[in-house]
């Protein structure tokens, strides 16, 4: 006999294990006691990742002055074309964010773990390349590695700055209990 399906929404869980744009392995834990926005996407986007890049750039100026670290990670769906030094070519112009990348296998099981839609379209036929159309949302982790909330592509800057801010501004670190 099946279980009945849940009324309850999948869980978003947030977990990767995979290598940064500086040949580093790194994985949910890497970033535990810092807020976390996470977006997936790839290097040869033409449009909505660069828009992404530039509005977490500009989150990340902003909330420079809350004294809460925050990282920004920028997480491939194309993992066959960019590797470590691509990552690390294309985000010179977004010093703040750090690109991860890893195996198909792993990049598959970090799209699984966020939800991420992500498919490599057909073949281009100006240049031979593909598109990868993609989940274009931006996930905030608490400093505990939650999922706590997440954007979409049409937030403006300042809905970013201020919904991020208040997480930061009103983070309470969640208290272990010791049982003895």
């Amino acid at each position: 006999m099946q279980a009945p399906p849940s009324s309850e929404p999948p869980t978003v869980r947030g977990t990767f294990q995979l290598t940064d744009h500086n040949g580093r392995d790194v994985d949910a834990g890497s970033f535990r006691g810092s807020f976390v926005l996470v977006f997936f996407g790839f290097t040869h986007c033409r449009v909505v990742c660069p828009r992404a890049l530039t509005k977490l750039s500009a989150a990340l100026d902003a909330l420079g002055e809350i004294p809460v670290r925050l990282a920004a990670l920028y997480i491939t769906v194309d993992p066959d074309r960019d590797n470590p030094q691509v990552m690390r070519d294309y985000l010179r112009a977004y010093p703040s964010i750090l690109g991860l990348t890893g195996s198909r296998a792993q990049i598959d099981d970090a799209k699984r773990n966020f939800r991420v839609f992500a498919r490599r379209g057909a073949p281009s036929p100006d240049d031979g390349g593909y598109d990868v159309p993609h989940t274009a949302i931006t996930y905030l982790l608490d400093p505990e590695g939650l999922v706590v909330a997440h954007f979409n592509d049409g937030i403006e800057v300042s809905d970013l700055i201020e919904r991020v801010g208040s997480h930061l501004k009103n983070y309470t670190p969640v208290e272990v209990t010791r049982r003895d």
